[in-house]
């Protein structure tokens, strides 16, 4: 999600109202859609005059805005009261609830992901999960906003969610105690010579603490008599953010050729994105790369999954992408009000979209570990699935989209066995080992990448 600067947005509105060409043409569109919107004021008139109750003017006018901007897309809406709060919230970084990453679905709230470490992950919550009751209250076809406030509250106190979980015959309630959510954009391990950098959120600053992530790593493996030689750079359940640190964070990987580009209506507001930008070079120094993702991993995500994959630098592993291939803009109205529209598509540097397809790993890894993760995965909730999604250009087949959900001979060990090992995240141990096992070839990814199918 790309969020415009508050005043070059607003100088942009406040430039239609004064230029005389932008007047004009405002009055050429006014010409053409007269019509429709005397039926627009037909029907307020109607509803004024008709409707059962008095009906607040606010209310009719904020239900025909959100009426406009969701019949685009999914990621175009309206903000004002608590949805503005929770977006400035989500920039911020700091809240009390549960940590939860949720969206609209066909009238149901759906988890997209819990955030690592928050009251909903150890609570057992997953993506893919449906809340469909708060404290006994049915949340059907209702605001969405209306639930996350509902969940949102003091820290230290409860809520109890009932949940159905794809897979599973009956629903089951969860009780959830609120906390002080710190999002912590950037956390890393050593394990053995492997670093580990899991990236939750793409917030302010993500490719600085990646880069400072890094060179701890390195001054971690030097201090036990050894090198770095290998990384795992975890995008698993990672919904997305800002553009500009999803560039940030694929250059410091890169010492040249393209990131990404983001194309709207009008070509020549097409743009370029490439290497050498922040960081000089690679600053892993051709240290093989394993990039986790999963249904979950979106957006700016998959821009960075995306950049790695096609300029060959790093293998991606897991399940397919959640597919969100466009940008949104932050654009607002007044001080208590703004629209998040869509302005654009984004490309990787081989010209492919991830709208509806998602990146497709170059090794695919079932999460193993988890007893319920093959139901998740075959019912997983992604971009293609969202009512109103902007359609790829590519024209993806349903079945191309599916072949994600074929079983993998390979992978027959249960959840069970695994905790027997000792292993608690099994795709995270597979990138771990598949590392150690190719110490000294920094041509796994290129290899890898490669043979890699658009």
């Amino acid at each position: 999600m790309k969020f415009a600067p508050l005043i070059r947005a607003t100088l942009l509105v406040t430039a239609v109202a004064v230029l005389p060409a932008a007047t004009s043409g405002l009055a050429a569109v006014d010409g053409r859609t007269s019509h429709e919107f005397d039926k627009l004021f037909t029907v307020y008139e109607l509803v004024k005059q008709n409707y059962v109750d008095q009906v607040d003017d606010d209310k009719l006018l904020k239900g025909a805005i959100d009426g406009m901007l969701a019949s685009l897309d999914p990621h175009s809406n309206y903000l004002d009261g608590p949805s503005l709060q929770r977006l400035e919230t989500m920039i911020d970084g700091k809240y009390t609830g549960l940590g939860l990453s949720v969206v609209e679905d066909e009238g149901a709230v759906k988890i997209v992901s819990p955030f690592k470490g928050s009251p909903a992950e150890k609570a057992g919550l997953k993506a893919g999960d449906y809340i469909t009751h708060l404290d006994g209250v049915l949340y059907y076809e209702r605001d969405l906003d209306e639930a996350v406030s509902k969940m949102r509250g003091e820290s230290g106190t409860s809520i109890r969610l009932t949940i159905y979980r794809p897979g599973r015959d009956e629903p089951f309630d969860v009780t959830v105690t609120r906390g002080v959510i710190e999002l912590e954009p950037v956390t890393w391990e050593l394990k053995d010579n492997i670093g580990v950098i899991s990236v939750n959120e793409f917030s302010r600053d993500v490719g600085k603490d990646v880069n400072n992530a890094l060179a701890d790593l390195k001054k971690q493996a030097a201090l036990k008599g050894g090198k770095l030689t290998g990384l795992v750079l975890d995008l698993r359940s990672n919904p997305g953010g800002s553009l500009d640190e999803a560039v940030a964070l694929s250059d410091l990987f890169l010492d040249h050729g393209d990131i990404v580009s983001q194309r709207g209506r009008n070509a020549s507001e097409n743009q370029f994105y490439r290497a050498e930008t922040m960081f000089k070079g690679d600053a892993a120094k051709g240290t093989p790369i394993v990039v986790l993702v999963d249904a979950g991993s979106a957006s700016a995500s998959e821009i960075v999954a995306g950049a790695l994959q096609d300029q060959h630098r790093a293998v991606i592993m897991g399940e397919r992408t959640f597919g969100k291939g466009s940008v949104q803009s932050f654009l607002p109205l007044d001080n208590k009000s703004a629209i998040k529209i869509t302005t654009a598509r984004y490309f990787t540097p081989s010209g492919h979209s991830v709208q509806e397809g998602g990146i497709v790993p170059d090794i695919r890894v079932p999460q193993m570990s988890d007893p319920d993760a093959r139901a998740r995965s075959q019912r997983a909730m992604r971009e293609s699935d969202l009512r109103g999604h902007l359609v790829n250009e590519a024209a993806l087949k349903d079945k191309d989209l599916e072949t994600d959900k074929m079983d993998d001979p390979r992978f027959k060990v249960t959840a069970a066995e695994l905790e027997k090992q000792g292993i608690k995240d099994f795709q995270l141990n597979y990138a771990i080992t598949t590392l150690q096992r190719t110490a000294g070839k920094p041509a796994l990814a290129a290899t890898a990448g490669s043979t890699r199918k658009n």
